[in-house]
């Protein structure tokens, strides 16, 4: 098993559509296949799950383990199996390498800035992908398009790309521009592959992102800490999720799950994302 990297937090603080609903709640749990889509990068392109109205989900990205009883939707890294009858969202690392994995990625598709790796500050075990020109954002896509469509192949129904925002660290070398040209591409695949495109953090550029890269839903980090879950609702209506971390809590998580800029669908997890076996798990929901 791969090394996962922890989760990210949100950045609009720091640096600068409506949702298709299922037939009724009862149905939620349903709203999720698990079964493997036809993905194709050409031709007909399969029906998708919309992402579904629910009263609880889990973001299981540090190890995939049995969901809490009323958890409806599930975020798992893209190595892991998607959860038994539930909405599964598969997590990839679109824009930067992963730990331990630079070595998987073509030296010219890595950015270098000056004669040095352009790491992220905040994840200096994780380099940006150069998406500066077409041609590298088809090398790009050539990688990441099949774990997209091997997503699609194990049973999830919708991804979520991560680092989005990776050119607002890359000392002005890549663009707004340059990362939402791959994010369009990214979210084609995954419709074409029968899967729902989420975007991930990146507050600040939620309504662009919405409006030009066709992606169905958002994921956020930290919007209620932060004061941004209106960016997110603004642009893709109830269709966010929002995970708040113990680290992060400026004010009680009670708080946060009552103002009524928060999602409906919010949770608190412990920084690490650990399983429930280790002893700095954290998982709550609104409800408890």
């Amino acid at each position: 098993m791969r090394t996962h990297r922890s989760a990210r937090r949100s950045r609009t603080a720091r640096v600068g559509a409506s949702l298709l609903l299922c037939a009724g709640l009862l149905a939620v749990a349903g709203c999720g296949t698990n079964s493997a889509a036809a993905p194709s990068r050409s031709g007909e392109t399969p029906d998708r799950e919309p992402f579904p109205a629910v009263a609880a989900f889990d973001y299981q990205l540090g190890g995939a383990y049995d969901p809490a009883p009323g958890v409806q939707l599930v975020v798992r890294d893209r190595e892991a199996p998607p959860a038994a009858g539930l909405y599964n969202v598969c997590y990839i690392n679109a824009f930067q390498s992963q730990p331990g994995e630079q070595h998987e990625w073509a030296e010219d598709l890595l950015l270098s800035v000056g004669e040095e790796p352009a790491v992220d500050p905040d994840w200096p075990d994780e380099i940006l992908l150069d998406t500066s020109t077409s041609g590298k954002r088809d090398a790009i896509l050539d990688i990441v398009g099949p774990w997209i469509e091997a997503c699609a192949r194990d049973g999830f129904d919708a991804v979520e790309f991560d680092n989005l925002d990776s050119f607002t660290r890359s000392r002005d070398v890549l663009t707004l521009d340059d990362n939402i040209a791959l994010a369009r591409a990214l979210a084609d695949v995954a419709h074409q592959a029968g899967l729902a495109a989420g975007q991930k953090n990146a507050a600040e550029y939620a309504r662009r992102l919405a409006d030009e890269t066709g992606f169905d839903f958002a994921i956020s980090e930290g919007c209620a800490a932060f004061d941004e879950c209106a960016a997110y609702t603004e642009a893709y209506g109830a269709a966010v999720i929002d995970i708040e971390y113990t680290d992060d809590e400026p004010r009680d998580f009670a708080e946060m799950c009552a103002d009524p800029d928060s999602p409906a669908s919010m949770i608190l997890r412990d920084r690490d994302l650990v399983t429930p076996d280790d002893g700095s798990y954290v998982f709550r929901t609104c409800a408890d």
